[in-house]
């Protein structure tokens, strides 16, 4: 037998037909839909799992007392049954959960030490469903032992294995609220059938599940339905909620050129180039079509905010926009030539909550089209976009009292 093979990555971000089955579901989540454990007499122990869709995923073992550990990046186990174990008499308990925010933990209780001689997943080239296969078998203590312990790996940079985040408590949970563009009487951009306001609606429910796992976030939405809200509303929204950060997702279209990849904008009277004033005139305009001229509501809201709330305020919502890109960039791997950008969007001009505008991606570039209806690409943007929350969390925290009080 060749040497044990006792750890593995597998990095599988999906397919057309993962795409296609996902899309019919209302998470961009990786969903367990079942398993099988059996000991085989003469062949070691076999485990299937059975993921509605492909994820990346890693093994290995830890020692004192022998445990086999499966790390992926993102299951819902909502349906897992650890009953399965009573198949098995080499596999003593089984349990499984969220172990820190984005990233999923399955662990196997082993009866004796035992080795991965076998390890894949496959896809079902009907259902887009994928298969997770191990094989274990017996192997001596000794050699258990030297080849056991949790990797390190910057691609996954793990926590130690035990390290598991408690939920915050609910007077410390971070207030975040998301804007999905338009709705209602405005769609905002169209391409192909696709409209942004129902688009990013179903992405803003996708962002919020993934914060509200994560355990740290309180998360309200602008919009729950395909409604028209105002931009003064949508304001409004975030004070009344007592909002730490406030993020409008968009997906727009640009008439003239091509725009592919992620961009966030931060407020300013002025913006940083031409295709961001464009936008923001869209953005607001928009209301003005709808039959609602807010221009005189957003000035008062200008007025009542003071400049020293502005100067405080400015610096925080450039750095979410800074973390928000390097969260995109990490989990997505793409964004826009130039992410960061400023443009007079009203949506913004909340100065004491740090906001930002996230456009999603482009409806007006087909790669960026495909995308952005691709149920897997949407939950790593997600992803995207929460790792750039926490890390502009600890960042805010530790300049906080650098600010006016």
């Amino acid at each position: 037998m060749s040497r044990p093979l006792l750890f593995l990555i597998a990095v599988l971000w999906g397919t057309a037909a993962v795409a296609q089955q996902s899309a019919e579901t209302a998470s961009g989540l990786a969903r367990f839909e079942g398993a099988d454990l059996r000991d085989r007499f003469l062949g070691g122990t076999v485990l299937e799992l059975e993921l509605s869709q492909g994820v990346p995923w890693r093994v290995f073992t830890l020692d004192n007392p022998p445990r086999m550990v499966l790390d992926f990046r993102e299951v819902d186990w909502a349906d897992a049954d650890p009953a399965v174990i009573d198949r098995s008499d080499r596999v003593t308990s089984l349990r499984m959960g969220g172990f820190r925010p984005g990233w999923s933990r399955m662990v196997l209780d082993l009866a004796r030490p035992m080795e991965l001689a076998e390890a894949g997943l496959a896809l079902s080239p009907d259902t887009g469903g994928a298969t997770l296969r191990l094989k274990l078998e017996k192997i001596d203590p000794e050699t258990y032992a030297r080849h056991a312990g949790a990797p390190r790996d910057a691609s996954w940079d793990l926590p130690p294995a035990t390290a598991v985040r408690p939920a915050a408590p609910e007077d410390e949970r971070l207030t975040v609220v998301l804007d999905p563009g338009h709705g209602g009487v405005d769609p905002g951009a169209q391409r192909e059938g696709v409209d942004e306001a129902d688009l990013m609606l179903t992405f803003a429910f996708e962002l919020s599940e993934v914060l509200k796992r994560s355990g740290g976030y309180r998360v309200v939405l602008t919009r729950t339905d395909d409604v028209f809200v105002s931009l003064e509303a949508r304001v409004a929204v975030a004070h009344q909620a007592g909002a730490d950060i406030f993020i409008s997702l968009h997906a727009d279209a640009i008439e003239q050129g091509v725009a592919h990849g992620a961009t966030v904008y931060t407020l300013s009277e002025e913006a940083s180039d031409a295709a961001s004033a464009a936008l923001a005139e869209r953005h607001d305009r928009d209301d003005i079509l709808s039959g609602i001229d807010l221009s005189g509501a957003d000035d008062r809201v200008v007025d009542v905010l003071t400049d020293l709330a502005r100067l405080d305020n400015a610096p925080r919502s450039e750095a979410l926009a800074r973390q928000l890109v390097t969260g995109i960039e990490e989990t997505v791997g793409v964004v826009h030539k130039r992410p960061l950008r400023q443009a007079g969007f009203s949506v913004l001009k909340a100065a004491d909550i740090p906001s930002v505008l996230v456009e999603v991606g482009f409806l007006s570039t087909h790669r960026d089209l495909e995308l952005l209806q691709d149920p897997a690409w949407r939950a790593r943007m997600a992803s995207g976009l929460r790792d750039g929350i926490e890390a502009w969390a600890v960042e805010d925290a530790a300049t906080a009292r650098l600010r006016r009080q």
